[in-house]
């Protein structure tokens, strides 16, 4: 176990030396497989502090907070169940996963792991009240990262009911009373999601608040009950959000804002590409917020090829305070609505958004083609009829156009629906490949990125070519 941690701590160094240089760089630093270390007992109810390996296929039950030392690692293989009840110790109170040191949670597309709260009915019928919904609860805290993490790894896997408020113990150990999902805060460290489900959250399936990241290929449902996006990245994020399936969403698919970055680090800057966003902003509690991609306060980065579907307001560059709009690039996104309201927001108003989004010629469908004469940046318009339920990305299976007798907010989980492209679709071999992702955390099946997936050629998350998104 020392051994492996003196790996994880050289490897994070090494991270912090080498964060200029490219991540074919670190392809090479990692030849042998993971050591053995100390098996974790399925047989006992866990609580406290634990470290070792969760073995392959084996079911586990979390009765109390655990927690990993700075020191220490948690492994957590393919096949694994996690059950997370409620602390019979402390009251019966939700309980959840605190991360001082490493954690690498890598499930396989044959064998993902799962992370969940056993003996929840999930509530995904159309028109069901989110009052009542569970997966908006929170029956469990989370995995809760602490500012000393250097290297947090989860590949295929479910994570669910995530989001109950944090115990003292838990704020104590983590330094967070942030409930989320998921939870990153070292800004020099490496946080990687990739090929993953986060279903039902509180707030943000996933906060970040400073670090190198890479988010690819996961899929976020009905997450956030009054508020909250499918990623909130705060304080120095760098990195990518690409390939990702964003549905239902309280709020946005995506936020960038650079608030509480500490001195000495870079400003957020994030590439989103190639995602698909669909019907989200619709339990966002306050007014003119939500819907599909946000920059904001001192936040730059690009955001091309991405799929937006009656969301409730387009990519907003907002103004107060202002994203980093010398560092910001976007277009050649595809809008699609089935109202007047969505489609009068496909570049949201000053008045109503606070938003500055520029419009984009390369976008679909092109602004010219419904803004009115005179138009100025951030001001009101109303869409004309020609543009409501134009431009069909032609979804596998999907709602598109919304189904009679349904609303917008109805739409949450992915359910039967497939997103994936027809052949046919006006959105395959349009996408705008001429730009790099970022390459700022390593490439390796266990340690890092599997891959940073380059831009693809059919906008959204799924390509005909079988790249992009797998679920």
């Amino acid at each position: 176990m020392k051994k492996f941690n003196f790996l994880i701590l050289l490897f994070a160094t090494g991270l912090i030396l080498s964060s200029c240089k490219k991540a074919t760089d670190y392809k090479n630093l990692w030849q042998a497989e993971l050591p053995p270390v100390t098996p974790i007992s399925e047989a006992t109810c866990l609580s406290g502090a634990i470290k070792g390996t969760m073995l392959a296929g084996k079911t586990y039950t979390v009765c109390g907070d655990i927690f990993v030392n700075q020191t220490d690692t948690l492994v957590i293989q393919e096949g694994v169940t996690i059950n997370f009840g409620l602390n019979t110790s402390n009251g019966n109170i939700p309980c959840g996963l605190g991360i001082k040191g490493t954690l690498i949670c890598v499930g396989t597309k044959d064998k993902p792991i799962l992370i969940t709260f056993p003996g929840v009915t999930k509530t995904d019928t159309y028109g069901a009240d989110p009052n009542l919904d569970p997966a908006l609860k929170g029956k469990w805290t989370g995995i809760i990262g602490a500012t000393t993490c250097p290297l947090m790894v989860i590949k295929w896997t479910r994570v669910e009911f995530g989001g109950a408020a944090i115990s003292a113990a838990m704020k104590t150990f983590t330094g967070s009373s942030s409930p989320y999902s998921i939870y990153y805060a070292n800004p020099a460290g490496v946080f990687i999601l990739e090929d993953s489900w986060i279903y039902g959250s509180v707030d943000d399936p996933f906060r970040i608040n400073g670090g190198k990241i890479n988010v690819m290929r996961n899929t976020f449902e009905k997450c956030g009950y009054t508020g909250g996006e499918a990623m909130n990245a705060k304080a120095g994020t760098i990195g990518n959000f690409a390939y990702n399936l964003c549905v239902g969403m309280a709020t946005n698919g995506p936020k960038i804002s650079n608030i509480n970055v500490l001195p000495g680090f870079p400003a957020s800057n994030v590439a989103i590409y190639n995602n698909t966003i669909v019907n989200s902003g619709y339990r966002r509690a306050a007014a003119g917020r939500g819907g599909s991609i946000n920059f904001e306060e001192g936040a730059g980065g690009v955001a091309y090829n991405n799929i937006m579907v009656n969301c409730k307001f387009g990519l907003r560059v907002v103004q107060n305070p202002i994203a980093d709009t010398a560092n910001l690039k976007y277009g050649y996104n595809w809008n699609y609505a089935d109202s007047v309201s969505v489609a009068s927001q496909f570049i949201p108003s000053l008045s109503i958004s606070t938003a500055i989004t520029q419009p984009q010629e390369t976008d679909i469908p092109k602004p010219s083609t419904y803004l009115p004469s005179g138009w100025t940046v951030g001001a009101v318009y109303t869409a004309p009829a020609s543009i409501i339920g134009a431009n069909n990305p032609q979804f596998i299976n999907g709602p598109v156009p919304l189904p009679a007798g349904l609303k917008l907010a109805d739409i949450s989980t992915v359910g039967s629906y497939n997103f994936a492209l027809k052949p046919s679709s006006p959105c395959v071999g349009i996408g705008f490949t001429n730009f790099n992702p970022r390459t700022d955390v390593p490439v390796h099946p266990l340690y890092g990125a599997t891959e940073i997936t380059p831009p693809g050629k059919d906008l959204g998350c799924y390509q005909i070519n079988g790249r992009g998104n797998q679920h």
